[in-house]
């Protein structure tokens, strides 16, 4: 959550902004910190370098997490956490990626370590991540279906 965080601020947007207004947003912070606008010898081009790659980062973050892309990827997100069972999972601070049997990998974010350990120790992990993760935590798809 403290990533999600952390770029929300920086963007100063909250969970129910629009992507057009976040394009907006992104597209004014891009044009503050290009790199191309400082010269070589100037000290703030470094800081620039790091501020716009990280707001490009921050951009398709928030973007994948949006109510519009979470609203158009339901369908096969649901029939992912229906229909193909768990290949992997770890937890990292907060963090949760969950692979299923489809290689598609979704990052669920504010799960704390005791609701991991129930998924560990679960005698169905699959079943206890469908009733108890899913849809209870903010959620965005991480990785690609592998390929055949």
């Amino acid at each position: 959550m403290k990533r999600v965080n952390e770029y929300r601020k920086l963007f100063s947007v909250d969970a129910q902004t629009d992507l057009k207004q976040l394009k907006k947003t992104y597209r004014n912070l891009v044009k503050e910190w290009h790199p191309d606008k400082f010269q070589e010898e100037d000290e703030k081009m470094e800081e620039a370098k790091e501020v716009s790659l990280k707001i490009i980062d921050a951009y398709h973050f928030l973007v994948s997490i949006a109510p519009e892309t979470k609203e158009a990827n339901k369908e096969a997100y649901n029939k992912t956490i229906s229909e193909s069972g768990i290949d992997d999972f770890k937890h990292k601070g907060q963090k949760l990626e969950i692979t299923y049997l489809d290689g598609t990998t979704y990052e669920y974010f504010g799960v704390s370590p005791k609701i991991f350990s129930r998924l560990v120790n679960a005698n169905n992990p699959y079943r206890y991540s469908k009733r108890n993760i899913a849809n209870s935590f903010l959620y965005r798809k991480s990785k690609k279906e592998t390929e055949e």
